[in-house]
């Protein structure tokens, strides 16, 4: 779940599946159903997203995370935290107290508009 305190808050949920890492991957998010709503992807060349029709294109992944949530998410940060790790993320605090259960959270606290990520993981 990512929540997004813009004006108005958005809030989005979904399954997802994320492949690769910060320089290169795809990240898929599905319906309830298991249809695949979105894809984005990223490499040095810049970033795609594919949803219905033609696929967008960005020049960076912070680009394309910003035009779809409303600001930019911490990627490389996030491929990190789900290894365990906690590399500096300015802006960014996160607890992995529970990621052995399969639960991570973060919280952007600055500079930009304040955020909420909560994973929740199948093994």
């Amino acid at each position: 779940m990512l929540k997004v305190q813009s004006e108005p808050t958005q809030v989005f949920s979904a399954d997802f599946d994320i492949q690769g890492d910060a320089k290169a991957g795809r990240l898929s998010f599905f319906t309830p159903l298991g249809n695949t709503a979105a894809r984005l992807e990223w490499s040095d060349h810049g970033a795609q997203l594919q949803t219905t029709g033609e696929p967008q294109q960005f020049e960076s992944i912070a680009d394309l995370t910003r035009h779809t949530t409303g600001t930019v998410l911490p990627i490389e940060s996030l491929f990190e935290w789900l290894r365990g790790k906690d590399p500096a993320t300015p802006g960014w605090q996160v607890d992995l107290g529970d990621l052995a259960n399969g639960r991570l959270s973060a919280w952007r606290i600055a500079p930009e508009v304040p955020a909420e990520l909560k994973i929740i993981l199948d093994r």
